[in-house]
């Protein structure tokens, strides 16, 4: 059955099951996140979905994104040190913002509230990443229209931050407390990698962003690599990544009549 045609309830079983693999030896925590994203942005129909960890300075820093938008969008709460999901971590609360463009918002972020109406989005969300008092990330969405995430959504959306929270904390616990920590910052540079690649893809391919990023995870799950191996192959044109790079992959659209 296509994931398209599954239940809400069933994706979202599929979600806290992959979402539960983090004592793996080959654990990829960007892949993680970048998972933990895509099942946010589908469970709750949102536009986008992003997650923020602080590194070993206790400092947020991006690593996972749905869109290639929503991205842009994390880094400039990160570069102007404002926005919902900024003050979700500093609170260690959900903070939401139904409207980017009431005065209220634009008073309150005014570097980041009216930047993220130009570019489509109207309401942003963080929700904190937090066990007790340990607060590790925000897990942030963005949607087109207005409004406050249904309880029943904002539940959810909790539940999936609580989740991998755990998940990523029982990782650090099983190995040396500073394995995680250092996870974080190679994913940080790793993240600088990947973006170069799916733009190089993007233009060899003559695909959006959005669809080069989709590729690239596609094939790092079918060929269990990890992201930034995958990312690395593209930008330094290597053997192993060239059906990727010079074919059309299983997520590329056909021509008519092939």
């Amino acid at each position: 059955m296509a994931a398209d045609q599954l239940s809400r309830e069933q994706r979202l079983t599929i979600a806290f099951v992959d979402l539960a693999d983090t004592l793996v030896d080959d654990f990829d925590i960007i892949d993680y996140l970048n998972r933990l994203a895509g099942h946010c942005a589908d469970l709750l129909a949102v536009a986008a979905a992003g997650v923020l960890v602080t590194n070993n300075r206790g400092q947020l820093q991006l690593i996972a994104a749905s869109t290639e938008q929503s991205r842009m969008l994390e880094l400039l709460q990160l570069q102007q040190d404002e926005g919902p999901c900024v003050d979700t971590f500093t609170s260690g609360r959900a903070v939401s913002c139904p409207d980017l463009m009431a005065p209220a918002a634009v008073g309150r972020w005014p570097n980041f509230a009216p930047p993220a109406h130009e570019v489509g989005f109207r309401a942003a969300h963080g929700l904190p990443m937090r066990l007790r008092q340990d607060v590790i990330g925000t897990l942030n969405v963005f949607t087109h229209h207005p409004g406050e995430l249904s309880p029943a959504d904002q539940r959810l959306g909790q539940a999936l931050a609580d989740h991998a929270t755990v998940g990523l904390l029982g990782h650090r616990a099983t190995h040396q407390p500073d394995v995680l920590t250092q996870q974080l910052n190679i994913a940080v540079q790793s993240r600088i990698i990947i973006e170069q690649a799916k733009g190089v893809l993007a233009e060899r391919r003559r695909l959006t962003v959005n669809r080069a990023a989709a590729e690239i995870r596609a094939f790092a799950r079918r060929h269990r690599r990890k992201l930034s191996d995958v990312a690395l192959g593209i930008i330094q044109d290597s053997e192993d990544t060239r059906e990727l790079t010079t074919e059309r992959s299983p997520l590329s659209p056909r021509k008519p009549g092939t």
